[in-house]
């Protein structure tokens, strides 16, 4: 580990490291959070037959917004639904399709990211897919999965700029492997804590004797609070924190959407129990949880012996379930996941000028110092 933050140290004063894939995650640069193992990519694509697909915007300095996709798995998601579980923690949003979600406790559709104006078109989007996979001819009611931040100090959110088309592309495009993370997709123009942030992801792959199961997390971080960074409170070592001598001029309002995905057989039920867990690795990372912040969290299960397939819905069926006394392994997996993505959303994220203000980087040549004196 000495190694890893002795390494960065050396490359963080390369400029390269202000943008892009340059910047590290923050596993990469030796910031290890918790005690599970992540997956091969340390992202919600190890999660198998999960797919992410995300659409850019940067059109000029006033646009900075964009979509993220994501896929629970390649077939046709109508026809064959899966179980999920849905928590507004604070509900200060708009997060489309909710409330048949907590009704019925399942997802048929893509689950969309984007910015909060542009919700209609994501979820416009969503339709026109649904209604064009085969198999789908009769179908007169969809229910869109579309959740939103407010990017607007980097965005000109009034211009709407995210059309059904970019949207219908980043479906198009999702696909396994290393997923994208930082000022990518709907984090395009989202701010936390100060500091540009974004598009993050993890995961954490339980051992054999808790079950084996996969479960990864991605996260769309604009929110606000005390930045804590494994532990270390980076944020007030930084000078820059919400409610800083009582004046609201960084302010902590702000938003996070969290789609939390697993391999293991869970009920709807539990999805919910899951997706409420997920605000532990948000309360770590040193959110203030403020009055206008939309704080939603988003479970689903891929797992084949739970789907709700056209079958099964015909009549009684029987489905697998993972007892409770063995779910508080994910628990842990949840929190340590979301935390996690958190953090690389900050790490890969550059700086970027914006519609109304410039979002700048979290300065890791700063940033990584302290966490190693902490140690």
């Amino acid at each position: 580990m000495r190694r890893a933050f002795a390494l960065l140290l050396l490359l963080s004063a390369d400029p390269l490291l202000a943008q892009g894939d340059a910047r590290p995650r923050a596993r990469e640069a030796g910031v290890t959070v918790g005690i599970l193992q992540p997956g091969p990519l340390n992202a919600i694509t190890d999660v198998a037959g999960v797919t992410v697909g995300q659409v850019t915007l940067p059109r000029s300095r006033a646009v900075n917004t964009g979509v993220t996709a994501i896929l629970p798995h390649g077939g046709n998601l109508f026809q064959d639904k899966v179980p999920a579980g849905f928590v507004a923690y604070n509900a200060f949003g708009k997060f489309m399709g909710s409330t048949q979600i907590v009704e019925l406790g399942e997802v048929e559709t893509p689950i969309l990211l984007t910015n909060t104006l542009n919700v209609a078109e994501a979820g416009a989007a969503a339709v026109d897919w649904t209604l064009a996979q085969p198999g789908n001819e009769d179908v007169r009611s969809v229910n869109a999965v579309v959740g939103e931040t407010n990017d607007g100090l980097l965005n000109d959110i009034r211009g709407r700029h995210v059309t059904i088309a970019d949207a219908r592309r980043a479906i198009d495009s999702a696909r396994g492997g290393p997923v994208a993370e930082g000022a990518v997709g709907a984090g395009a123009g989202t701010v936390a804590f100060g500091f540009k942030a974004g598009i993050g992801t993890a995961s954490r792959k339980l051992p054999a004797a808790l079950g084996g199961w996969t479960l990864g997390v991605l996260v769309q971080a604009n929110y606000g609070g005390v930045l804590t960074v494994a532990g270390v409170p980076v944020g007030v070592q930084l000078g820059r924190y919400d409610y800083r001598q009582q004046v609201e001029d960084r302010k902590a309002d702000g938003s996070v959407v969290i789609v939390i995905a697993t391999d293991a057989p869970l009920s709807d039920r539990n999805l919910r129990r899951v997706a409420e867990r997920a605000f532990a690795g948000i309360a770590r990372t040193g959110s203030s949880f403020s009055n206008g912040s939309g704080d939603y969290a988003l479970a689903f299960s891929t797992a084949q012996a739970v789907r709700r397939t056209a079958d099964r819905r015909k009549d009684v069926a029987s489905v697998q379930d993972l007892p409770n006394d063995r779910i508080s392994p994910l628990f842990q997996a949840t929190i340590e996941a979301t935390e996690e993505a958190v953090l690389n959303a900050l790490f890969k994220a550059h700086t970027v000028e914006g519609h109304r203000g410039t979002a700048d980087a979290l300065p890791l040549d700063t940033v990584l110092p302290m966490l190693k004196k902490a140690r």
